[in-house]
């Protein structure tokens, strides 16, 4: 996956603005890894304890804001850790986006020590997520760091 991390660096040394460069991100990731079937950002809503969507590629979602505990996003903006989900239909706390996501990973972006963050990708298949994936998100989400 090394030419995905030179474009990813192209991408955020870019010039452009801050939210045009994290949908370009999230279309990168959508468009080269076939698993990744909707890919999206969410930060934390100012002082709240919630989160609230940003730049993201695939199927329109109801959920915008979510809040801190609900569902996995909201489960990791609370344990502030990775939670990868091999098959949505067998997790409790699960918010449903769409009938075709069969599993979720969400890996939270850190700056200063502080959960500001995540990206949250959807897969239509049972199971896809390795290890390389979780350690390209983990670039992805120091690089968006730097971003925001």
């Amino acid at each position: 996956m090394e030419p995905l991390h030179k474009r990813i660096d192209l991408i955020v040394s870019s010039p452009s603005e801050t939210n045009d460069k994290l949908q370009k991100i999230c279309q990168l990731l959508h468009d080269e890894i076939p698993h990744y079937n909707w890919v999206g950002f969410y930060f934390r809503n100012g002082e709240k304890e919630e989160l609230i969507l940003g730049p993201y590629v695939g199927a329109e979602t109801d959920h915008t804001i979510i809040p801190f505990g609900k569902g996995i996003c909201g489960q990791v903006a609370v344990s502030n850790e990775t939670f990868v989900v091999p098959d949505v239909n067998l997790q409790d706390n699960y918010l449903s986006c769409s009938i075709d996501t069969k599993s979720e990973i969400v890996v939270p972006i850190f700056k200063n020590g502080q959960n500001i963050g995540q990206i949250d990708i959807d897969s239509h298949v049972i199971d896809p997520f390795t290890a390389e994936d979780e350690q390209l998100l983990n670039y992805v989400c120091s690089k968006v760091s730097e971003l925001v």
